[in-house]
């Protein structure tokens, strides 16, 4: 019987290993810390509810508006973490992937340390466990990327902003991608004087163009002081009052800015350093990123890859898809590719912003688009919750009208992206989701509705939800 060895117990892991031992492989599946990995440790679940407690000062603010009278809200941090803790124990109670790892009798090893490989058949963890195996699927993530800067100690990663004890009272986030934007935003709500420094020409440089200008304007309008373009950082230091400073040189002028906590969230990239990848044979670029074909291979045939250590796509859903594809062509054989899917990704900051499919930008360079927005202060559910900021923009293929991408900007940007995702996934026409109906008020109806004016403009057949939107 062939046996499998799982590095990682993310979600990539996680389904590599279930999909192994279902596929009759012996399989044993190796933690460097918790069942979970990131994701439920000290990625999403615990950022998401720390990002939800965000969220409830906000909707405390919303409470005059409607004739409700209550204090002003206070937050008590350390209770705070502690319901953070509570979450994060309850996923791993009720993980029926967890309950299915025991169904299929996988060995699990947790807290065994990082995993290096002795040569192409072995590897041994910090913790002195060591495995041979016939095949190996390496899914150990990824981690923040450290600047090589003067005086970087002093600073923190994101996650590590995300384990404080207390709130500090000020606050520099280097970096202003998703990660160093949510952030910015979730400490802004907490009551921390936030500055966000980006040194390209926008903050979220990966999304469209409008939503990230959309954010930078509500950020700023909020309170959280927005500098792009900001030079290049020469060293970080300790001032006489306990504060950490950074040092800029822009142009020929030198500038600096301090604050109480420096957040450095200069990106993520895979955590290979300590797999010693030479030893088993497996080619790794200057970043760290394992390289793999279509069948998620590696340069060692017997070894497989998947998740962020592959550098394609660090999101939770291509991390489980990564997992399936490689345990299945490590058993079976290089049999299954992987197939490039609608994937849609979002964040849970205020503002809430979410994203599928390609830019505006991305789309004009291959295709002849047609784009239409809708904004959120002309949606009956916005309007009555008050939530009238933002908008949906839907990118069409003139020729095929097909949907090429969809960009929200708004309140729960991240659930109308999905039902974009879902709709590309169908390949709807934008006329066929334009008819779709939806019920009202919802949220769901600035999609439909934005579909409304692209397949007007498109000359396309529609149902009365053209009249109702005005189109």
């Amino acid at each position: 019987m062939t046996h499998v060895v799982v590095l990682g117990a993310g979600p990539a892991g996680v389904l590599a290993a279930i999909r192994a031992a279902d596929l009759g492989a012996r399989t044993t599946l190796v933690c460097s810390a918790e069942f979970g990995g990131m994701a439920a440790n000290d990625g999403p679940v615990p950022i998401r509810t720390l990002a939800y407690a965000a969220r409830l000062i906000r909707e405390a603010h919303q409470l005059p508006r409607y004739g409700i009278t209550a204090a002003e809200p206070a937050l008590e941090f350390d209770r705070l973490l502690g319901r953070v803790q509570e979450v994060v124990q309850d996923v791993r109670a009720r993980s029926a992937l967890r309950e299915r790892i025991d169904t299929l009798g996988v060995t699990l090893h947790q807290q065994v340390g990082a995993a290096r490989f002795v040569d192409p058949q072995t590897i041994e963890t910090e913790r002195g466990l060591r495995l041979r195996g016939d095949k190996f699927i390496v899914c150990i993530g990824g981690v923040n990327r450290r600047l090589a800067i003067p005086g970087i100690d002093l600073t923190s990663s994101p996650g590590e902003a995300l384990r404080l004890a207390a709130i500090p009272r000020s606050m520099l986030v280097v970096g202003a991608g998703s990660s160093g934007v949510q952030v910015a935003s979730m400490f802004h709500a907490f009551g921390t004087r936030v500055q966000l420094f980006e040194t390209g020409p926008r903050i979220l440089p990966g999304e469209d163009e409008a939503v990230a200008a959309e954010v930078s304007n509500e950020l700023r309008a909020m309170g959280v002081a927005v500098h792009e373009r900001f030079g290049r950082i020469t060293s970080f230091e300790k001032t006489p009052a306990g504060l950490t400073r950074m040092n800029i040189r822009v142009g020929e002028r030198e500038a600096s800015a301090e604050a109480a906590m420096v957040v450095v969230a200069a990106g993520w990239v895979p955590d290979t350093a300590r797999l010693n990848p030479t030893a088993a044979g497996i080619l790794v670029d200057p970043r760290g990123t394992i390289r793999v074909d279509q069948f998620l291979r590696t340069s060692a045939p017997h070894i497989f890859a998947a998740g962020d250590v592959t550098g394609r796509l660090m999101l939770v859903p291509g991390a489980i898809e990564d997992g399936f594809v490689a345990a299945t062509n490590a058993v079976q054989g290089s049999t299954l590719p992987l197939l490039r899917r609608v994937s849609p990704a979002g964040s849970f900051t205020h503002p809430e912003y979410a994203q599928v499919g390609l830019t505006e930008a991305q789309a004009r360079e291959s295709h002849d688009v047609v784009t239409t927005v809708m904004p959120f202060d002309a949606t009956v559910r916005a309007i009555i919750e008050g939530r009238t900021f933002g908008f949906c923009k839907v990118v069409v293929d003139r020729a095929s009208s097909r949907i090429l991408g969809c960009h929200v900007v708004g309140e729960r940007a991240v659930e109308i992206a999905q039902l974009a995702a879902i709709a590309m996934t169908a390949h709807l026409t934008v006329d066929e989701l334009a008819r779709v109906a939806v019920s009202f008020p919802t949220y769901a109806e600035v999609l439909v509705y934005a579909a409304v004016r692209a397949a007007v403009e498109l000359g396309l057949p529609l149902s009365g939800q053209a009249e109702h939107v005005g189109a």
